[in-house]
Formats: C-alpha cells, structure tokens, sequence
C-alpha cells in the first residue's frame, strides 16, 4: 500500500481520519508544528499496528512544508492521499469591517499558498502511481461567506477554486480532488461531525471518487 499524508495533525479529526486510512494498510505521514505532539500521535497510531512516522512543518513556513512532504516520500514512499486540513487560527476570523488588507496575508497564505505548496510537492508521485487523492477539509464559511469571519471566508473562498480547479482538471489522470464542508464543530457527540464520521466520510469520498464538493451535514439556515 501507499502512504497517506495529513497536514494539520492532531488528537482529534487527524488522529481519526489516520487511524481509518491506516487501517485499510495506508502508511501514514502526520505533518503538524508540534514535534511532542506527534511522538504522541504516531505513538498512539503504533500501538493500533498502524506504520505511522511525524514530520514537523508549519503550513505558513512555505519551505518546511515541501520539506517535510518531499521528506515523507523519502522515507515512507510515494503518497496517493493527501488531506489538507490545518485549523485556522483565530486572528484570521476578524469581522469584515474590521479587516484589512495586511490581515489578509496570513490566511491567504495558510489556505492558498500553502495548499498549492502541497499538492505541487506530491502531485508528481501520484502521476507515478497513476493515481491519488487530494482532500481538503473546510469550514462552512467555505460554502457560505460569513462577515464575522471574513478572513476564513476570503481565504476558504479561494482555496475551494483552487481545488475545484485541480477537481475539474486532474480527474483525466485519476487523481480525484475533493472538498469535504463541516458546518458545525468537530466533536464526538456531534453525530455526522464526530472525529470518526468524518474520517469515514472522508475515506468514502476516496474510495468512491463522486462529485467535488461534500457535506457533512446540512449547512443551518
């Protein structure tokens, strides 16, 4: 089997989502900032009989990112899936009126510069393999713009155009690009936004290759 990427590790949608790929005989590649944090992470993952290596990187730091992917290559062999899931920080989620054009380099750059980052360091390998999943998980304000949050909603806005574009023009290679929205918070009694659903909604959307832009629930009116 290949290897599965995460970029934006952590204890909860990250660790889920690699527990299922790793199940289903992926190796498995964590990339976050905290080095502790994954020693925990492929720890866990290891006890479960999972082959799970941490590479750090910070999604704003353009060069560690395609380090740590060009590195997860190196060491664990070509990557088919990767998930591209950071969580935003909370200066990004300014109001609109509040917002000005210097608050917007950082979630441009998180969302946009960083993605692209990703998928040009490990598009070559899935060429290889002649196949590949790209998935990128989203807030609502990726759907549905939210003047609270202008900086997510500008910055989600573009990152989702980006990957329908790579949806829209990589399906020929099959490798299938896809968005997963998640309305509401990601909790393990939040029904079809627990950490384990969407692991398995997002292990579907690979396996099924239909459509590009998912739900998880319903967005709230």
């Amino acid at each position: 089997m290949t290897t599965f990427a995460l970029i934006g590790a952590g204890p909860g949608l990250g660790l889920a989502t690699a527990r299922r790929f790793g199940t289903a005989g992926h190796t498995v590649a964590l990339i976050a900032r905290n080095a502790e944090k994954l020693d925990g992470l492929t720890a866990e993952l290891t006890r479960d009989g999972i082959q799970a290596q941490g590479f750090t990187a910070d999604v704003l730091d353009i060069e560690s990112l395609d380090a740590a992917l060009y590195a997860t290559a190196a060491a664990l062999g070509p990557i088919e899936i990767l998930q591209y899931s950071p969580a935003p920080r909370a200066d990004f989620m300014k109001p609109v009126v509040e917002t000005s054009a210097d608050d917007l380099d950082a979630p441009l750059a998180f969302s946009v510069k960083a993605s692209v980052t990703a998928v040009n360091a490990v598009l070559p390998g899935m060429r290889g393999l002649g196949r590949g999943t790209l998935l990128f998980v989203n807030g609502a304000s990726a759907a549905r713009p939210n003047p609270k949050v202008a900086g997510t909603s500008i910055a989600f806005a573009a990152e989702s155009a980006y990957a329908r574009m790579l949806h829209d023009t990589l399906a020929a290679e099959n490798i299938h690009a896809a968005q997963l929205i998640v309305p509401g918070a990601i909790r393990p009694d939040a029904g079809h936004s627990s950490p384990d659903a969407l692991a398995q909604r997002l292990y579907d959307i690979h396996t099924e290759r239909d459509g590009f832009r998912h739900y998880s629930e319903p967005l709230p009116d």
